[in-house]
């Protein structure tokens, strides 16, 4: 991957502002959310120092919130994205207890590259707006690979857009949607257009960037598309769930479609 050898630690950190930003046009409860998963995270570690792997983690804004509520855990960033992952690194490379890794989840044998200390086992799994781009069979595999690092008793804890299944619920699914769509026509009543830089723009302004360009074109390489799935259902997580062992499978906090769904090992 091409390294960020022109992004100064200010700079990096001013992107990852215009990310969280971006992502707030779509998610307007998104700091909320990040709130209940480190609440969960602090109330069910047991420990002051617990060992939190955070999927998909983007440029690590989910993982910083996290150590600032808990400074003595370990929190390993896990994307495969070369141009987030280089922005978390230049933004946040001075937080201790952080360290970003470059791994892809569909990938077999993904474990390996954690670099674990044998026999540490994992107090928490974290996600935010990422799982729902894998398929119930890709899902299948990351939860029984997460089944096996947790800890006793540990949490999986994915903060996401999971939608009720038309099929089994069409009238209740219908409902959220509806309801979905009228708060945010109440919150931004012309639009998302014109309220903050967008998905397509953000990526946009990446691309013209001469440091951030080489991770840009790398990310291409890659093929980081993002395809509907049926990661996007939240009867295809708690079914993986429940057949990769986790012992108790909930919707914990809930805002429309956007859940915090909780697994117990």
């Amino acid at each position: 991957m091409s390294e960020l050898t022109e992004l100064d630690p200010t700079t990096a950190r001013d992107w990852v502002a215009r990310w969280d930003r971006q992502q707030e046009t779509y998610l307007a409860d998104r700091e909320d959310r990040f709130t209940a998963v480190i609440d969960a995270v602090d109330a069910s570690a047991g420990r002051p120092d617990p060992l939190v792997l955070d999927l998909g983690a983007g440029p690590g804004s989910l993982s910083v919130r996290l150590l600032r509520r808990l400074p003595q855990a370990t929190v390993i960033a896990i994307d495969a994205d070369p141009v987030t992952l280089a922005l978390g690194r230049s933004a946040y490379g001075d937080v201790a207890g952080l360290r970003f890794e470059d791994l892809d989840l569909r990938t077999p044998g993904w474990v390996a590259g954690l670099g674990l200390e044998a026999g540490r086992k994992v107090d928490a799994v974290v996600s935010s707006t990422a799982l729902h781009w894998l398929g119930s069979a890709e899902l299948r595999d990351l939860y029984a690979a997460l089944a096996a690092l947790l800890r006793p008793g540990g949490l999986l804890l994915d903060a996401d857009h999971l939608r009720l299944d038309e099929a089994d619920s069409p009238v209740l699914s219908s409902l959220e949607q509806s309801l979905e769509e009228r708060e945010a026509l109440r919150r931004l009543p012309d639009g998302p257009s014109g309220q903050a830089e967008d998905w397509d723009q953000w990526w946009q302004a990446v691309s013209a960037h001469p440091a951030l360009a080489p991770a840009d074109t790398e990310r291409v390489r890659r093929e980081l598309v993002h395809p509907v799935r049926d990661g996007r259902k939240l009867a295809v997580h708690t079914a993986a769930l429940h057949a990769a062992g986790f012992a108790e499978v909930g919707v914990i906090w809930q805002r429309g479609a956007s859940r915090l769904l909780a697994a117990v090992r």
